[in-house]
């Protein structure tokens, strides 16, 4: 190959990583800025976001937590896992992932979150279920706890909370 395609292939790709910078750099604030842009509150996201990518294209976003941490939204207990994805849309997030939160004595996933501003709620979904709170909740970025929710999730969870058994005895029944 001669020497000139070599250097129009080099500035080509030059150009093309200058370009994904540029548009990486617009959204390089913090991820819980990029909401309010699609008519979300902020507060939806915690404090501890180490990193996080989104596609402007497809809405796609993957969040990545410094670690899995419990917030209280009022009398309401979520759980965020390390990795945070779904999609990002006008007023709305769908096919959402690594968030739980705790409703009677059962830990839901997530699924996606509608705002409804006529009304001043953002609906959450779990499912064919859904419950909407007022979005005040999440004008401000909760911060993250590691102890504040550290109930255990699952069986062993649910079996404690009943009061069926102790959660030590649980774990000696099943080693």
């Amino acid at each position: 190959m001669s020497p000139l395609p070599r250097l129009i292939l080099l500035f080509f790709f030059a150009a093309a990583a200058a370009a994904v910078t540029a548009s990486d750099a617009s959204l390089n604030g913090e991820a819980n800025d990029l909401l309010p842009k699609y008519g979300l509150p902020k507060g939806l996201i915690p404090d501890s976001v180490a990193s996080y990518s989104f596609d402007e294209a497809t809405g796609a976003f993957e969040i990545h937590l410094a670690s899995t941490c419990y917030v209280h939204f009022g009398s309401h207990l979520v759980y965020y896992e390390r990795t945070i994805t779904g999609k990002l849309s006008r007023g709305a997030i769908s096919d959402l992932s690594g968030v739980q939160a705790k409703k009677l004595f059962l830990w839901v996933y997530v699924t996606g979150m509608v705002a409804h501003p006529d009304q001043g709620t953002i609906e959450f979904q779990a499912g064919f279920i859904s419950e909407s709170l007022s979005a005040s909740m999440f004008d401000e970025v909760p911060t993250c706890g590691s102890s504040v929710g550290a109930q255990l999730r699952g069986a062993a969870g649910v079996i404690g909370e009943l009061g069926l058994l102790p959660v030590a005895q649980v774990f000696l029944r099943l080693n």
